[in-house]
């Protein structure tokens, strides 16, 4: 991890900490740390800054926190995702805490396997877990909103507009569309259908709500190598 995040319940102190968990093991084991050292540490939802190391036992490490510069900007986008399978689940929430990305929305689509709603990797817990190890990978602090909406019609057509709303709405679908725009610096709203794509309705429910239709080209991606791409691409 490139950033130590600290919760709420590790303060004993205003500026001190006390870790138990994995982040003493990596302290230990990867970092080698030895009292008087300064490591990167964050609070979650708050400011970061440096942490020097006054105490390092076998099941416990105590520090001086000093928490001082804001968290990197997040993009401005809204990100809606077709519930991809669940090991993919769990990478994309990392990739998209990595980014910057502050909210995504996570949807139904006709070709998302029902079974893929059952998994404990939906669980709050789980979610927050990976969100967790994407911004200590990028050294960010503050967690990404998510959202689950079971009901793809209902959610695009009462909910989205109000979502697009001031945004540039944008589908990523392969096809003979215009290429997905470069280098943008306004709001976007995106949606990134599942492993076979959106369905011919979905894509006409998402245009009349706001969204339009834009490609990589001709090849195919998976559900993380294309959420990545497009993020790149747009900004």
């Amino acid at each position: 991890m490139n950033l130590l995040l600290l919760e709420e319940a590790d303060f004993i102190a205003a500026d001190r900490v006390i870790l138990r968990d994995r982040r003493l093991t990596h302290m230990q084991e990867v970092h080698r740390s030895v009292v008087g050292d300064s490591l990167r540490v964050g609070r979650i939802g708050g400011l970061m800054g440096s942490a020097e190391l006054l105490r390092l036992d076998a099941d416990e490490a105590e520090l001086r926190v000093t928490l001082d510069q804001p968290p990197p900007a997040k993009l401005p986008l809204t990100l809606i995702l077709a519930l991809p399978r669940p090991k993919m689940l769990r990478r994309v929430f990392q990739t998209v805490a990595a980014m910057g990305v502050p909210r995504i929305v996570l949807v139904n689509s006709y070709r998302v396997e029902k079974s893929f709603w059952q998994t404990p990797f939906l669980e709050p817990d789980a979610i927050r877990e990976q969100l967790i190890l994407g911004l200590e990978q990028a050294r960010d602090s503050v967690l990404p909103d998510v959202v689950i909406e079971k009901r793809f019609k209902p959610f695009v057509e009462d909910r989205l507009p109000a979502i697009t709303d001031g945004t540039l709405g944008l589908v990523g679908h392969p096809g003979n569309y215009p290429p997905c725009p470069r280098g943008l610096d306004e709001p976007v709203t995106l949606a990134i259908g599942p492993e076979g794509g959106w369905i011919p309705y979905e894509i006409d429910l998402l245009g009349k709500s706001g969204l339009q239709p834009v490609q990589l080209g001709e090849r195919i991606l998976r559900v993380e190598t294309a959420v990545t791409a497009l993020l790149a691409r747009l900004f």
